[in-house]
């Protein structure tokens, strides 16, 4: 279990109180909350182990905020009032463990920011999905006049915003690794769309660990707010029954029929919430495939527990187009569709890519291998991909994995190579999918980089 759950009822220093504070990471959250700290009136002091990025080196320097690269100065550090730590460092990193042992508080940048701001918070998490149902409920938001930002794991920093804009709704994505840092911030909605293993090294390889950090999305909720789930989901429902939240429950469901929630009757999603109905055709859904419709379940809760028209809500839901690298439609050529999925660093992600699918698929799948468990994909695999290009250095398991399920695997190291050797194994009417259910460290600098790769690839051929 991370080592600052241990520490939830530190006492935190009041609003602009002074004194230093440190930001352990000079990435968008970093630099976002040493701006605000420096608005509230802090001496701040930011720390990165590497190296800082040119742009926001500019904007440190900009700000006259004092900052440090490639490497740590414990003594500064150590005599900070409370450190705002970068989700990326895990709770056992040395100068992480250091100070939770003095008793130091360290906290995320949501929590920090989330002081120094009344808008609405709805917060949005799970394995799965959080980015995509993060930018649809953005979306409905927006076109129905709520003035509203979008933060967390995705777009600008929460902090930053919280310093800059005067907005009267968040919608933040919230990883585990946030969750875990977070003590008083309140959700006013909170939306948990999914448990499955993923960052397991994080929880002691434990999977009650990880659910257990998901659920931190609804500590502090009163009666007042509102706690959206699925419903369908096994280890979600394992929680609950062990669990008092005091927020009003929202479930949504493809499986059953939901009285206050939404659920599915035959191709309509039907949402229910406060007495108030709505109604639409997955058909009409700007987001196909059965992981899609929960996402949009979950978006349109949202969208009903804050009484926006259903006008609004059905034109939103039907013209979203989703983030890029997030089951992406690249184009055509000869009859052939090109699909980046290169967001998806986990096999659920894969899982529910190939689910969506309606065509023969040539998939594109490898990279660093988090300890995959790639059986769940076995059956899809049979039934629609005809080849498996790798894309990796290190490709054996993927091979040992599915070597009886599909008669081609081919190795390749280049995003380049990958696009070339798929064009070759597909035909007319077929889907080559970049979905690679890995991480991308191995050949690329992040997802992004990879899925850029691919499209560019694609351009060529």
């Amino acid at each position: 279990m991370s080592i600052s759950n241990n520490i939830p009822n530190q006492k935190l220093p009041l609003q602009g109180a002074g004194g230093l504070i440190a930001i352990l990471g000079a990435g968008e959250s970093g630099v976002g909350a040493a701006y605000l700290a420096q608005q509230q009136g802090y001496d701040v002091f930011v720390s990165d182990f590497g190296a800082i990025a040119d742009h926001y080196k500019k904007q440190l320097q900009d700000w006259k905020i004092r900052f440090e690269e490639n490497g740590h100065t414990e003594a500064e550090i150590l005599n900070a009032v409370e450190v705002v730590k970068s989700p990326g460092i895990p709770d056992g990193a040395p100068m992480v463990k250091k100070l939770v042992e003095q008793g130091t508080p360290v906290i995320s940048e949501i929590e920090f920011a989330g002081r120094y701001t009344d808008a609405k918070m709805i917060c949005i998490t799970g394995s799965n999905g959080k980015t995509t149902t993060a930018s649809l409920t953005y979306h409905i938001l927006k076109n129905g006049g709520l003035n509203v930002g979008l933060a967390g794991n995705i777009g600008k920093s929460f902090a930053y915003q919280v310093a800059t804009e005067k907005f009267d709704h968040y919608v933040l994505e919230i990883s585990s690794f946030m969750l875990d840092s977070m003590y008083k911030f309140r959700a006013d909605i909170a939306v948990l769309l999914n448990i499955t293993p993923d960052h397991l090294d994080r929880y002691e390889y434990k999977l009650e660990n990880y659910a257990a950090s998901k659920f931190r999305i609804t500590q502090n909720q009163t009666g007042a707010d509102h706690f959206i789930y699925c419903a369908d989901d096994a280890e979600t429902i394992k929680v609950m029954e062990g669990k008092t939240i005091a927020a009003r429950q929202l479930p949504f469901s493809i499986e059953k029929t939901i009285e206050t929630g939404a659920y599915l009757d035959k191709d309509n999603l039907i949402i229910n919430v406060h007495q108030q109905h709505f109604q639409m055709s997955i058909n009409e859904l700007a987001l196909q495939g059965k992981h899609n419709i929960y996402n949009s379940m979950a978006s349109g809760i949202v969208a009903k527990v804050l009484e926006l028209r259903n006008e609004t809500m059905r034109e939103s839901m039907g013209s979203f187009r989703n983030i890029e690298h997030r089951l992406e439609s690249v184009g055509k050529i000869s009859g052939i569709s090109f699909i980046n999925d290169s967001k998806a660093t986990n096999v659920n992600s894969t899982w529910y890519a190939l689910e969506s699918m309606t065509s023969d698929v040539v998939l594109i799948l490898g990279g660093v291998d988090k300890g995959n468990d790639y059986s769940m994909l076995k059956q899809l695999v049979k039934q629609k991909v005809k080849a498996i290009v790798c894309l990796g250095k290190d490709n054996k398991r993927i091979h040992d994995a599915f070597e009886d399920d599909v008669e081609v695997i081919v190795n390749t190291m280049s995003a380049a190579e990958a696009a070339q050797v798929a064009y070759h194994l597909a035909e007319k009417g077929d889907t080559v999918l970049l979905s690679p259910a890995c991480a991308s460290f191995d050949l690329f600098k992040n997802y992004e980089d990879r899925g850029k790769q691919f499209k560019d690839a694609v351009k060529e051929l």
